[in-house]
């Protein structure tokens, strides 16, 4: 699909991914590609095949790294931190590898999507080794 590059405020060298949805959702959310390929196995648009992969990769996904919400579980909130993204940081290699190939299955299924990088994503509300959660700073 598209890359673009992430207009954002705070910065650091650190270069950070994310895959996400090209349009907002009805709440002003641009989905991440997790939240697409979960959507796709719920609403049972998966073959067999695509969902046991979809299940085996998640599984993968959940041991290999942190969730920011298990740790910190007002991450998330729209509340404390509306808008709130993780990205993953350009050093985690094998995690952006893997969630290649989610965009695979997403092409496969024509859900359109878009990688975005930047080095500012905002005010970083939760990090870890292999990603950050930040909120957009309003302009």
């Amino acid at each position: 699909m598209d890359r673009v590059t992430e207009q954002v405020l705070v910065g650091s060298d650190l270069e950070l991914v994310r895959f996400e949805s090209p349009v907002a959702n009805s709440r002003g959310l641009h989905v991440g590609v997790f939240g697409l390929a979960n959507g796709l196995a719920r609403s049972g648009a998966l073959t067999p095949e695509d969902h046991a992969w979809w299940r085996r990769s998640n599984d993968w996904c959940n041991a290999a790294y942190p969730d920011p919400s298990a740790v910190d579980p007002l991450v998330y909130d729209r509340t404390v931190n509306p808008g709130a993204k993780a990205w993953f940081k350009g050093t985690a290699t094998h995690l952006i590898d893997k969630t290649r190939e989610y965009l695979v299955l997403l092409d496969r299924y024509n859900v359109p999507w878009v990688e975005r990088s930047t080095t500012t994503p905002g005010r970083v509300v939760y990090e870890d080794d292999v990603q950050v959660v930040a909120v957009l700073l309003p302009t």
